[in-house]
């Protein structure tokens, strides 16, 4: 083996062992904020005690909290802060995840007054383009055909991009399959190919499914079969080793489950494998460092 390739593997390995897998969480109703479970498998979940972060903006609930790391180290969260009658979400950003930035509500939807929600803003960094995705499910009733959900139920996915949580792109259309979804999630697996998780929420189906394409904005087509069993939803997507783990929630069983996958083609049901805390609620798995963890946990002793 060649001097230069050993020593690409050796500083991958070395870097491995130095992260760990963080989960963001809720707890319902989701006025009690942030919560963080860490793991070093990512098979096997440990809740870090307390929370992180209290809401303090639009209804004051922390639901589907989203965390990315920008490429500069800084942590930034977005979450739903209402149920309806809002069109914005929350954001604060940190460099530790335990000292916080003031919180901000921004009103990615103000410009459409018939808006009734904004739904779990999942947060994506485009590399390639060298800025952040925010993504998030909307009901504007009237704007499409009727299918089989109620007007104020008939969800699509919008999106907004910055690079610096200042300024926003106007909110754009982002996914419109001829129905509605929501809990939508991007995650780039390969060069110039990405894959967007997304809840088919209409009635029958209201389950996971997968699409592709190119671009992390765009477009994608060709929706898959579903990949769940009915009554599923808040995917949360991460890289183990050479494959990725699909967690979501069975809320129709009660049941925090995942699956595995190599190609997003064919699924493999894991949840006999993986354990989380009692009361976890959906949000985003990432890595960081062994030493963030660290500095968590002392926070709690």
């Amino acid at each position: 083996m060649r001097p230069v390739y050993l020593l690409l593997i050796c500083c991958i390995a070395c870097r491995s062992a130095k992260e760990v897998y963080l989960f963001t969480s809720f707890r319902e109703p989701g006025q009690d904020g942030l919560h963080l479970l860490y793991s070093y498998d990512g098979y096997n979940w440990v809740d870090i005690p307390g929370s992180r972060l209290t809401p303090a903006v639009g209804s004051r609930i922390m639901r589907d909290p989203s965390i990315r790391q920008g490429p500069d180290g800084t942590f930034h969260l977005v979450w739903t802060c209402a149920w309806k009658g809002d069109k914005g979400f929350g954001y604060a950003s940190s460099r530790d995840l335990i000292h916080w930035s003031a919180e901000r509500y921004i009103p990615v939807m103000a410009h459409e007054p018939t808006t009734i929600n904004v739904w779990a803003p999942e947060l994506c960094y485009d590399d390639e383009n060298n800025q952040f995705l925010i993504i998030w499910s909307s009901t504007i009733p009237n704007r499409f055909p009727k299918g089989a959900e109620e007007e104020n139920n008939n969800h699509r996915l919008y999106y907004t991009t910055t690079r610096d949580f200042v300024t926003f792109s106007p909110a754009r259309l982002f996914f419109d399959p001829g129905y509605s979804v929501i809990d939508g999630t991007v995650e780039k697996i390969a060069d110039h190919q990405y894959v967007l998780v997304v809840k088919d929420n209409t009635r029958p189906e209201r389950d996971l499914r997968v699409v592709f394409s190119e671009h992390a904005n765009g477009p994608f087509q060709a929706v898959s079969a579903p990949f769940t069993d009915k009554l599923t939803e808040g995917s949360s997507v991460i890289k183990v080793g050479q494959e990725w783990l699909i967690y979501y929630d069975s809320y129709g069983t009660h049941r925090y489950c995942a699956k595995k996958t190599i190609d997003f083609k064919t699924f493999t049901d894991i949840s006999a494998n993986v354990s989380l805390p009692t009361g976890h609620k959906h949000g985003t798995i990432f890595k960081t460092r062994k030493k963030v963890l660290k500095s968590l946990l002392a926070q709690t002793n």
